[in-house]
């Protein structure tokens, strides 16, 4: 039996409590009022960050002066005009032989005057309601900060959170997996991969909240649930979105969430009943009713996976779509899974556990970390390639942000979950060696919560993004209570199948 070091279990602590205690902060220094923003849009002149700021000022400056400009044009003009007006009259008369008095001439001079009295307090109005609409302008664009600054720590919140879940759920579809394959390398791993999916029912919990909280308003990560955006008329109405209301509406919404987390929870549960049953069980019973009710579930869990994407990540940007969009989901945390039973496999190892897990297990966990990384890399570029030279608008958009304003992480994200693992991992000699296995590991598991940084951060966060104390907070106290769950979870039972038909194979399994 596993024993939760005491050590390990402080680090997790200490993780959850740090984190924490970031995320509170993130949250209280988050800008109330739209002065507090002006004043971080001020103070950000050499960032870069008050350029829309800088130049609704010249706009305005610039509209004045060519008013003004055109006022005295006008002026000048009337003046002009009147002389040579007078110059007419005369001409006119002496044309026709009749006369021309003083004041007429007058009289007429005086209604030049009102005419150009006229023109200058159109002028004025003219440039009162060109400040007006720049302020207008200028007012709105701090409004819309302010909910992107707003939006900064639930953002984080929201990225780490749905990470983690992930995770969990990528090692419960390759347990699946495992189990309709009759796989008989990896029955000695079905401790860890269940150890690990038991942070599901908690990461479910913790998700569904953040649902919730967002569904009610509470957020803004959604801007499909923005008040009238579905009602002609409204300031805030979107044909696009209104057009998808009969999907995009936060009652089904959660109403699939909820049908998706009981699914995948009910799943794991009774998968792992009958796994500990077929310990004690006299026949293969468990283990047929686990093959049958795995093959139902990867039916369940791809369909569901895929809406999923749709749901949780791809609506932050309800204006644009991908086909691709479910298996590029699926890819980045399925790997992540596999990853992590790897990491947490190998540091059982070097504790004495696992005795009959060899080199050779740990061969295959990073032939599958080094296959999917491809995988993922395959659907990435096809997706990518594919929008980029079709130069659609509305669907180029989604990359051009993320090139433009995001560049870093955008770029380093297919440095660090292809470029390095492709280059590392290739040898065959690497995948078993522990110290590069774990490196290898942690940098993809880093580089695919980057990955999920980068889809959900531009249309939630847009170009006020860095990577602070919100961010690297949720990151802790998630992984703090991943740790907790997983390591708390291996220690109830043994960590070696007993009964499965398959055991044998498993633990004589070399190549």
């Amino acid at each position: 039996m596993y024993t939760f070091s005491k050590n390990l279990k402080n680090i997790a602590f200490a993780l959850m409590i740090l984190g924490l205690v970031g995320i509170v902060y993130g949250f209280y220094s988050a800008p109330k009022t739209i002065e507090e923003v002006e004043k971080i849009v001020a103070e950000s002149h050499h960032g870069g960050e008050h350029h829309a700021n800088t130049d609704a000022k010249h706009d305005t400056h610039a509209t004045t002066e060519k008013a003004s400009t055109e006022s005295s044009h006008d002026t000048v003009s009337n003046k002009e005009n009147k002389l040579d007006e007078k110059d007419s009259l005369h001409v006119a008369a002496v044309a026709n032989g009749h006369a021309i008095t003083e004041d007429t001439i007058s009289n007429k001079e005086e209604s030049n005057l009102d005419l150009a009295a006229i023109h200058a307090e159109e002028n004025k109005e003219i440039v009162k309601e060109a400040k007006l609409d720049t302020e207008k302008e200028h007012h709105d664009h701090l409004e819309h900060v302010l909910h992107q600054l707003q939006n900064k720590p639930w953002a984080a919140l929201y990225v780490a959170c749905i990470f983690f879940l992930l995770i969990s759920m990528g090692v419960l579809a390759f347990y699946a997996i495992q189990q309709v394959a009759q796989a008989g390398w990896s029955p000695v791993l079905f401790r860890v991969m269940q150890g690990i999916t038991a942070y599901l029912p908690v990461a479910s919990v913790i998700f569904f909240v953040l649902l919730l909280l967002s569904g009610f308003h509470v957020n803004h990560l959604f801007v499909w649930m923005k008040e009238g955006v579905d009602v002609v008329g409204h300031e805030n109405y979107d044909k696009l979105i209104a057009g998808k209301t009969g999907y995009l509406n936060v009652p089904f919404w959660l109403i699939r969430a909820a049908i998706f987390l009981i699914g995948w929870n009910l799943y794991r549960y009774l998968s792992r009943k009958n796994c500990l049953a077929q310990d004690e069980s006299n026949d293969d019973s468990n283990y047929k009713k686990n093959f049958k009710m795995s093959a139902a579930f990867l039916v369940f869990f791809i369909v569901s996976e895929s809406i999923m994407s749709w749901d949780w990540i791809m609506s932050v940007d309800p204006h644009w779509f991908s086909t691709l969009f479910g298996w590029y989901v699926f890819a980045s945390f399925f790997v992540s899974g596999i990853t992590t039973i790897s990491i947490i496999t190998l540091y059982l190892k070097s504790r004495g556990y696992l005795e009959y897990v060899n080199t050779s297990h740990i061969h295959d966990l990073s032939k599958f970390m080094f296959g999917i990384s491809v995988f993922w890399t395959y659907l990435w570029f096809s997706q990518f390639m594919l929008i980029w030279y079709s130069n659609i608008p509305e669907e180029v958009t989604y990359f051009v942000t993320r090139i433009g304003q995001y560049g870093i992480t955008f770029w380093g994200a297919v440095a660090m979950n292809f470029i390095f693992p492709f280059l590392v991992l290739i040898n065959t000699d690497f995948k078993r060696i522990t110290g590069i296995v774990v490196f290898a590991g942690i940098v993809i598991l880093l580089g695919h919560y980057i990955d999920f940084f980068n889809m959900i951060m531009p249309a939630t966060v847009g170009d006020q993004w860095f990577i602070g104390v919100s961010e690297i907070s949720s990151l802790l106290f998630f992984l703090g209570l991943f740790i907790f769950v997983v390591f708390n979870a291996l220690t109830k039972v043994p960590l070696t199948p007993k009964r499965n038909p398959l055991i044998e194979e498993s633990k004589h399994f070399h190549y």
